[in-house]
């Protein structure tokens, strides 16, 4: 693996959230996200392309990509496979976690209860994903959730803007956010994608 889990959540201030149909616009929008400056790519396992997304953004220079959805073991050895280089998942199992922490792989697993945190705790774990996080009471429901745990670190997935991510990033145990509003549904057009990563690689921290 490259690197740790921190030291990904802290290259840009915006994980792109990706659900990408067609492995042919893979590289291309690649290409488009880093260009703009977004290096750390999540490609969802949400389609039946994704495990050949994440194999042809892989090809694309300074991209780091990786599976997210992943919700079982089978899912993380496909990505794996498929050469992901960090693991996130929608929500934290002890089994899961066990099998990504002994492969010593990077890993944001999701979050949305002071229990799952404290599981995550146990596991060795420190750094994950607020899930979803508008629905899940958004700001000031992270703000007393990180309270009692100083050491944790954050990435709020799902409900979060381009308006709103600075809100967001101004908590101070937030690393970095999700942002699934860079690339919209259909065929991208990467000129507007190129655009939105780099207004998104500007947000401050």
């Amino acid at each position: 693996m490259k690197t740790d889990i921190e030291t990904i959540m802290l290259m840009a201030p915006v994980i792109p959230v990706l659900v990408v149909d067609d492995a042919a616009q893979a590289r291309p929008l690649a290409e488009a996200l880093v260009g703009g400056g977004l290096t750390v790519l999540e490609v969802t396992l949400r389609t039946p392309a994704a495990l050949d997304v994440i194999a042809e953004m892989k090809q694309v220079p300074g991209a780091i990509v990786g599976a997210g959805t992943v919700t079982n073991d089978r899912e993380f050895d496909a990505a794996m496979k498929a050469g992901a280089e960090f693991i996130v998942s929608p929500g934290l199992t002890e089994s899961l976690a066990r099998v990504i922490v002994s492969h010593k792989v990077p890993y944001l697993p999701g979050i949305a209860t002071a229990g799952d945190i404290m599981r995550g705790l146990d596991l060795g774990l420190q750094h994950f994903k607020f899930f979803p996080a508008t629905a899940a009471g958004g700001i000031p429901a992270l703000k007393a959730l990180a309270a009692p745990f100083g050491q944790c670190k954050f990435c709020p997935t799902g409900g979060v803007t381009q308006a709103t991510a600075p809100d967001w990033l101004a908590i101070e145990p937030v690393l970095c956010v999700g942002g699934s509003w860079l690339v919209p549904k259909g065929p991208p057009d990467l000129e507007a994608v190129a655009e939105a990563a780099r207004k998104a690689g500007e947000l401050a921290r």
